[in-house]
């Protein structure tokens, strides 16, 4: 089994290829998927995607940097009753648009982490430049009740376990393979696998040696490949291994899995 903790089917150029970016990764032995909301207008979407495909996972949220009415937490909440929603997100903080006011995106971030509290539901961590307001606001919002995942994790040692120590997942994505990426790929070594989750971003970040085109959930295995090197073992046990955190993570993803059992 090997999972894909983090992946946008709706956002590859065509969407309407979904069905054969999905049906080619099963292929190539990538079991289940998460599919993110970066916006609440895709919630119909992603949840009739994931009715069609019990593998695929989905969330609701609102990206940091998304535009749009602001959801409020009651919206969240009543979006997240569906059977396809095993998370709130992605959320988080982005600092890439350079130095700025970003109280709105933190007000943002804290309403999404109290209706993941409200729903009983893990929350997707989206943390660009923002190692310490991250760390901050989570748990100032005492989000460790919630707990989730660090999606694209790239942050030194000491950050990482921090977020470990809130009881948070961190998850890889293709940046782990990429030449400037030394210090993650030094980080990545020492952290407890069980912890560890793997992820594409898939339209984005295509892992080496792909970089440059437009990624696919099925590339997710460079990662693996990646990661067992760094921890000396085989991809076997890491796909095993990250499929057991991602259950654990996602507790009602592991229930939906058995009731179609």
């Amino acid at each position: 089994m090997l999972i894909d903790s983090h992946c946008h089917f709706h956002l590859l150029k065509n969407p309407q290829t979904a069905d054969a970016a999905l049906a080619e990764a099963k292929a190539n032995g990538v079991t289940h998927f998460l599919n993110v909301a970066i916006a609440l207008e895709e919630h119909e979407q992603l949840c009739t995607f994931s009715a069609r495909h019990p593998e695929v996972f989905a969330s609701i949220g609102l990206h940091p940097c998304g535009e749009g009415p602001e959801p409020t937490v009651v919206q969240l909440v009543e979006k997240a009753q569906a059977p396809e929603i095993v998370a709130i997100g992605e959320t988080g903080l982005d600092y890439a648009a350079g130095e700025g006011d970003y109280q709105w995106q933190e007000v943002r971030f804290i309403r999404h982490i109290q209706a993941a509290q409200q729903a009983g539901l893990p929350i997707i961590v989206h943390s660009r430049l923002a190692p310490a307001d991250t760390v901050r606001v989570l748990k100032a919002a005492d989000a460790g009740t919630v707990g989730g995942v660090i999606h694209c994790f790239v942050e030194d040692t000491k950050t990482a376990y921090e977020l470990l120590d809130l009881g948070f997942f961190l998850s890889l994505s293709g940046i782990l393979t990429f030449r400037n990426a030394g210090e993650l790929r030094r980080t990545a070594a020492k952290l407890p696998i069980e912890q560890l989750l793997v992820e594409t971003d898939c339209p984005y970040l295509a892992p080496v040696p792909y970089r440059g085109q437009e990624n696919c959930p099925q590339w997710v295995w460079q990662v693996v490949e990646c990661l067992a090197d760094l921890k000396k073992t085989n991809p076997s046990q890491i796909a095993e291994q990250t499929a057991e955190n991602f259950f654990r993570c996602f507790p009602r993803a592991a229930q939906r899995l058995v009731s179609r059992s």
